[in-house]
């Protein structure tokens, strides 16, 4: 989902409510520019919260399968689509926010909104807490860079992997960890209020990750940041990197009637599917430019749906 107010917006997945375990004693987490670490450094031993939370996760992943959930087959026949679905489905996710953000803080909501996304080139960069060994973080590294390559090709926008003046910082953090950053996602995110700092270090459970996205006044984004939980599974931590990353870069929104797509709570598909390549591309068409409204752009997305699926699915 999606939230957003002035210049900032938050993204995330969400299922509902629970109580909050204790908050743990601080445990550092290495800066937005960190140093390489020792590949022979022990990660410290996680808490009690943050081993029951692997335990969780663990079992929604089980059970999401066992349902037919988490596809990673991009859409079927069992979901036909053709130019004016991808076209209307454009506009629900690109033009839309699911949240919205008042004194309380994010509140459900759908409400239109302008078009955003980088202008410039996006540069990520990687933050790990302790918990991670060495030899995930590589393999982070390797499938988060991949991705990012594809998603280049997909919008023709420069995305990469960087260690320096990186705009798009991803934490891959413990519990234990998250809940001791509140200066760091300060800093990644100066824009929120302190009461929306805590919200991020207190998440419940049943979120599985989030993205703040920062825009500058034409509608471009400037900055990002996502949290994707260490304690999550393969397939999991995968999905939750599609989407954030993917709605980190302007498709902003979640709807039910978004199909083939990871832009839709019912977690039908993990992975970026068929439909979503074709939305990312036209988000990046030159055509298109930020600040635009739903109306100005529908003729054009019409086009572009057309063009890119000629009628059919």
């Amino acid at each position: 989902m999606h939230v957003r107010a002035r210049s900032v917006g938050l993204l995330c997945l969400l299922l509902a409510a629970c109580a909050e375990p204790p908050a743990p004693a601080p445990v550092p987490v290495e800066p937005v520019h960190p140093k390489a670490r020792p590949a022979d450094l022990v990660p410290p031993p996680p808490s009690a919260a943050s081993v029951a939370l692997s335990g969780y996760y663990a079992g929604v992943q089980k059970s999401l399968l066992a349902q037919g959930l988490l596809r990673t087959d991009g859409g079927g026949p069992d979901t036909p689509w053709d130019d004016r679905i991808l076209a209307d489905n454009f506009l629900r996710i690109a033009f839309r926010d699911e949240y919205r953000r008042g004194a309380e803080g994010f509140t459900a909501g759908e409400t239109p909104t302008t078009m955003r996304r980088w202008q410039k080139p996006v540069r990520v960069g990687l933050i790990f807490g302790p918990s991670v060994p060495a030899a995930d973080r590589a393999l982070e590294r390797a499938r988060i860079g991949s991705y990012l390559a594809r998603l280049q090709t997909l919008t023709g926008h420069s995305i990469a992997l960087a260690d320096h003046e990186v705009n798009f910082n991803i934490f891959i953090v413990n519990e234990d960890e998250r809940r001791a950053m509140g200066p760091v996602i300060a800093q990644a995110a100066p824009n929120l209020s302190p009461a929306e700092v805590a919200a991020v270090q207190n998440l419940p459970k049943e979120t599985y990750c989030l993205v703040y996205a920062t825009t500058d006044r034409t509608g471009a984004y400037s900055s990002a940041f996502a949290l994707i939980r260490e304690e999550h599974p393969t397939l999991l931590s995968l999905a939750c990197l599609h989407e954030e990353i993917s709605q980190g870069l302007g498709l902003q929104n979640d709807s039910p009637q978004a199909r083939p797509s990871i832009f839709n709570d019912d977690e039908e598909f993990a992975l970026l599917t068929d439909m979503d390549q074709q939305m990312l591309g036209m988000l990046y068409d030159p055509r298109l430019s930020p600040g635009m409204t739903e109306e100005q752009a529908r003729p054009i997305v019409q086009v572009l749906a057309a063009e890119r699926i000629g009628g059919g699915a």
